[in-house]
């Protein structure tokens, strides 16, 4: 770990700005209480970061529920269609208010792109349906689907900045991109041939297997290995898939006539795509190599 001062995260969002005297204030109260309250606070900052990182998934998802709940079923606009709009609005929102960087928006599109076309490829050779009618679709799919897809990325891309991630050992570009592009490819390829999915399971820990994440919820860098965290954040999105077909906006064959847990082997699956996730966006935050005892630039990443 190394112990450095560092500006308050508050300052990324110049409407918040104002509270980083009273953040630098409540810290400081809580430092001075003993390591009990300081690892308090910082376990409440992680929650909080974490939270901030989630606000495009975490809106896509309380939209999921209201709408199940709440959406009128003979309403002139579809519910699918008005959950479209609903992103794109957040889209918008988020970077009108700067609560959102352009290059966040960036990554948002790659990942809507390369989802929408995994859903088309997925929705016609009958792994999952939308059961319900819209007007904003391709070949079946509706097109709020990829922003599902980019809330992934979104968040990826939230996360590595506001945590100022740093890594040990993290492969090259060029092994990454094939690994990836060999996962994102037997996603369709499966459905032929023979899955490869245990040979990419095994080349990414072969790969990623020494590398450890450093990232900073206060005034040090923690760490964990790299493939934990991929497994955390698959855990948490495949939580957030029993959500999506608990409030039946898509369904898998065997939950058409009742409900039932979305499978453990998806979890593996999302595994993979989170592989895919980290390698798409650090096409934009380019992996930073931790070194003990460095000072932190004047970036405010904190």
């Amino acid at each position: 770990m190394t112990d450095i001062p560092t500006a308050s995260a508050a300052c990324l969002w110049r409407p918040i700005a104002r509270f980083v005297a009273i953040e630098a204030r409540v810290g400081a109260w809580a430092l001075a209480r003993g390591p009990l309250v300081a690892g308090v606070y910082e376990f409440l900052r992680f929650g909080i970061k974490q939270g901030w990182a989630c606000l495009f998934g975490g809106l896509l998802c309380a939209l999921l529920i209201g709408s199940y709940l709440f959406y009128p079923a003979q309403a002139t606009l579809s519910r699918y269609d008005m959950l479209t709009l609903s992103a794109v609005m957040i889209q918008v929102v988020l970077l009108a208010l700067r609560m959102e960087t352009w290059e966040e928006a960036k990554v948002i599109a790659l990942f809507h792109v390369v989802g929408t076309v995994m859903e088309i490829f997925k929705t016609a050779v009958g792994s999952w349906i939308y059961p319900e009618v819209s007007l904003f679709r391709i070949a079946g799919v509706p097109l709020f689907t990829g922003f599902m897809y980019a809330s992934i990325g979104s968040y990826i891309a939230r996360v590595w900045r506001l945590f100022d991630f740093r890594f040990t050992h993290h492969p090259g570009t060029g092994a990454t991109l094939l690994l990836a592009t060999a996962i994102y490819l037997n996603f369709f390829t499966h459905h032929y041939v023979t899955d490869i999915r245990l040979g990419l399971f095994a080349a990414t820990a072969l790969l990623f297997g020494r590398t450890w994440v450093y990232f900073k919820v206060w005034r040090v860098h923690r760490r964990m290995p790299l493939l934990l965290g991929f497994l955390l954040v698959a855990l948490f999105i495949w939580l957030a898939e029993n959500i999506g077909t608990g409030t039946r906006v898509w369904l898998y064959p065997n939950q058409v006539s009742t409900w039932a847990m979305v499978s453990w082997p998806k979890l593996g699956s999302w595994y993979l795509l989170m592989i895919v996730s980290c390698v798409l966006v650090s096409l934009v935050n380019k992996p930073e190599v931790y070194r003990h005892g460095e000072i932190e630039r004047g970036n405010y990443k904190q």
